[in-house]
């Protein structure tokens, strides 16, 4: 799994213009499954998210997680975090998974933030034509990948 994770003021997720989902300050994660993903790689990944130190302390400095600051989550899927740009200007989706595969990981993946988190995680829909809305704070954006674990 990989996912692009970004610390925001707040976000939002419109679909067909009408509003899906929205949070105040929290993580918006953009999601991506691959057909090696396991269990496991939902196990780790979650649990990263939910305890990742990114948010800042009294002195400043980022000490806190989003279930420190009892902030919110919202995932949106995203299969292009996959892509592929090594030939050519056309991007490959080929690690991407379908959706027969993604959907059920994303599902479990959705209940065990929320298992970790101890609250509602908010979502968009797989496979929408999403308008993603952010504010992202700092700027602080970063890259996880559930096979490279750095």
């Amino acid at each position: 799994m990989r996912a692009v994770v970004q610390r925001v003021s707040e976000s939002s997720v419109v679909i067909d213009g009408k509003p899906k989902a929205s949070i105040g300050k929290g993580l918006l994660v953009l999601l991506a499954v691959e057909d090696a993903d396991t269990d496991d790689d939902i196990e780790w990944l979650a649990g990263k998210i939910a305890r990742l130190r990114i948010f800042s302390d009294e002195q400043g400095l980022m000490n806190l997680s989003v279930q420190d600051i009892g902030g919110d989550i919202l995932v949106v899927s995203q299969f292009t975090l996959f892509a592929s740009t090594k030939k050519g200007n056309r991007p490959s989706f080929i690690r991407a998974s379908k959706p027969d595969f993604s959907i059920p990981m994303y599902e479990k993946f959705l209940k065990k933030l929320e298992s970790e988190l101890g609250k509602p995680v908010h979502s968009g829909e797989f496979g929408a034509d999403m308008k993603v809305r952010l504010i992202n704070d700092g700027p602080v954006t970063i890259i996880i990948d559930s096979k490279i674990k750095e």
